[in-house]
């Protein structure tokens, strides 16, 4: 049937690339980690140390997942192909929708599992913790975050992620000024490290009494939870830590006292803020922690002396500094200015359809060092 013939044809096609997955993947030393961590947790005495445990267990975990991810993708090719060729033996064209639903169902999930290799930066894996600051625009830019936020929002619960809100502050009229929160999810970071730059939105603006189109900016900061200690010394002398109340629609969630902490590193400009935490001590480390994270990344650029692939560069919030701009009138576009990814329905992006530019993202720097060769 020339049904089964296309459907046989499309699979094949994907072999090569299951087969380079898997090269990459690296099989065989995962499996014999999987085997050593197994033998540990095993042991007699190792979950007397129950930060080492969670650690083996975590990365066990993620081992297994990925190996049988592939292994699953390995016989779910056998499958099809041997459905295909007992369909044209026998003749049976009510085989075809489920070869066809069996296929498309192979094919997303080896492009998920091949972008998966890509996310090969020591950080990658780790939760991700994002600040959006209004930039020019005034009250426009102030919606506009609002309305970037909950885009974030949306995108999580999309894919089952945890979101966690450190700060918030209003906006003067509407939307917020700034606001940091953190999404949790294996590969949070490696898939939200696209993000960081600048984010341009056109439309007409509702605050705008004369209805003419404005242009308006907010910054995203994109960082990895790195919850190790991290080898970086901080001099008292060097910040400064104030206290200050919550505040926000945003924030209902959030303690309504003065334990909001926020701490300003002078040699770098750093300022990080946290009102989350039930305790001013709890904010205090929270905010002491991304403090070390942010200075442990710098350093590291500075060691490189190129982009790392880990923040990205630092980009001021207004016109020509844009990674991707939004466009709702006089027509409906999102489109990335890096990788030339664009989607023409531009509110399912806000609805957290950001998959597109995340794939095309990833592509993209796994091409960059070809491209700079």
């Amino acid at each position: 049937m020339i049904e089964l013939d296309e459907a046989k044809f499309t699979l094949q096609g994907y072999k090569e690339m299951l087969s380079e997955v898997g090269a990459s993947l690296d099989l065989t030393n995962k499996e014999r980690k999987i085997e050593e961590l197994s033998g540990l947790l095993e042991s007699p005495g190792f979950w007397d140390n129950a930060d080492r445990a969670q650690a083996a267990t975590r990365e066990l975990n993620e081992l297994k997942t990925t190996v049988d991810g592939y292994r699953k993708l390995e016989r779910q090719y056998t499958d099809i192909l041997d459905l295909i060729e007992m369909g044209n033996e026998e003749n049976d064209p009510e085989i075809v929708p489920e070869i066809q639903a069996d296929l498309a169902s192979f094919i997303e999930e080896l492009e998920a599992l091949r972008l998966d290799t890509l996310l090969s930066s020591p950080y990658d894996k780790e939760n991700a913790i994002l600040t959006l600051h209004a930039g020019a625009g005034g009250t426009e830019s102030c919606d506009w975050a609002g309305m970037l936020y909950r885009m974030y929002q949306k995108w999580a619960q999309k894919k089952g992620f945890g979101f966690e809100l450190l700060d918030y502050q209003d906006g003067d009229e509407a939307g917020i000024k700034s606001a940091t929160f953190q999404i949790n999810g294996h590969n949070a970071y490696g898939y939200l490290k696209s993000e960081h730059g600048v984010h341009r939105l056109v439309r007409i603006s509702p605050f705008n009494a004369v209805g003419k189109r404005q242009t308006s900016f907010v910054s995203c900061d994109v960082m990895p939870d790195i919850e190790e200690d991290l080898d970086v010394e901080i001099n008292e002398k060097d910040i400064r830590i104030d206290t200050y109340h919550s505040s926000g629609a945003g924030g209902q969630h959030i303690n309504k006292t003065s334990s909001a902490i926020r701490i300003t590193h002078f040699p770098t400009g750093i300022v990080v803020q946290c009102q989350n935490e039930r305790s001013q001590l709890q904010n205090k480390t929270k905010a002491m922690q991304m403090l070390k994270a942010k200075l442990f990344i710098l350093k590291q650029e500075e060691q490189l002396n190129k982009e790392s692939g880990i923040r990205g560069e630092q980009k001021d919030i207004n016109f020509g500094s844009q990674i991707r701009s939004y466009v709702l009138q006089p027509y409906t576009l999102v489109k990335d200015t890096r990788t030339q990814v664009e989607v023409g329905n531009a509110q399912s992006v806000l609805d957290g359809n950001l998959d597109p530019f995340i794939n095309g993202y990833l592509k993209w720097m796994a091409r960059k060092p070809e491209a700079e060769a």
